[in-house]
């Protein structure tokens, strides 16, 4: 708002190094979201859900997405926020009341999100037996999937503690950051447009000021 206002005032008033100051920003300002936008779909462009046969779902794996999300994701400090935050939303409460009732088949018919799928069910290849949305029996096999052994059917467990969780995160913010790369570019479009504006009022100040009969004609 306030380089806004500079450069309104100097358009307005003809005061060029207002003006000057305005452009200057104004480009900085678009330098930073060309640089941000492509860092956006840099990060994001990486990983996604993994399809399953005839399963209405899809499941995540931490690693199959871009090393800087995961070393923000994983770092100790911010994990223990995000996994406060994601306890407070009861998203697998709220899972075992909608699901609650419905037969095997329909279950993996489910259009489950990301949060959903890697954090209140385990892995299809830990291959246990389906007795309710929360609540799996273990087979005989030693599934070579950690998150296997992580699995609790206690509601304040269940795969809190699996890698799913985590990638389950990471792609509900990829998710949300193209959304925001997309806004960008949009709002960069907005900002290219008004600095060419900016440039026409600065170059036409420039020229009052070298030729005054100009401007009073």
């Amino acid at each position: 708002m306030l380089v806004s206002l500079a450069g309104l005032i100097g358009a307005c008033c003809r005061v060029t190094w207002l003006l000057w100051l305005y452009l200057v920003v104004m480009s900085l300002l678009i330098v930073l979201g060309i640089v941000f936008t492509i860092f956006a779909f840099a990060v994001t462009n990486k990983g996604a859900g993994q399809a399953l046969s005839e399963r209405g779902y899809k499941e995540y794996r931490l690693g199959d997405y871009s090393d800087w999300l995961q070393k923000r994701v994983t770092d100790r400090k911010n994990w223990n926020k995000i996994n406060s935050c994601l306890a407070d939303s009861k998203v697998c409460t709220d899972f075992h009341d909608k699901y609650l009732n419905t037969s095997l088949t329909e279950f993996y018919q489910a259009h489950l999100s990301a949060i959903q799928s890697g954090c209140c069910k385990p892995s299809d290849d830990c291959q246990f037996q389906y007795v309710g949305p929360t609540n799996w029996t273990r087979g005989d096999g030693a599934p070579a999937n950690p998150d296997c052994n992580l699995w609790d059917n206690n509601l304040k467990t269940l795969c809190f503690k699996c890698q799913s969780r985590k990638a389950g995160f990471i792609d509900n913010l990829k998710s949300s950051w193209k959304k925001v790369a997309v806004v960008n570019i949009v709002f960069l479009i907005f900002l290219i447009v008004v600095y060419s504006v900016g440039c026409c009022a600065f170059r036409n100040n420039i020229r009052d000021k070298l030729d005054p009969s100009f401007s009073s004609s």
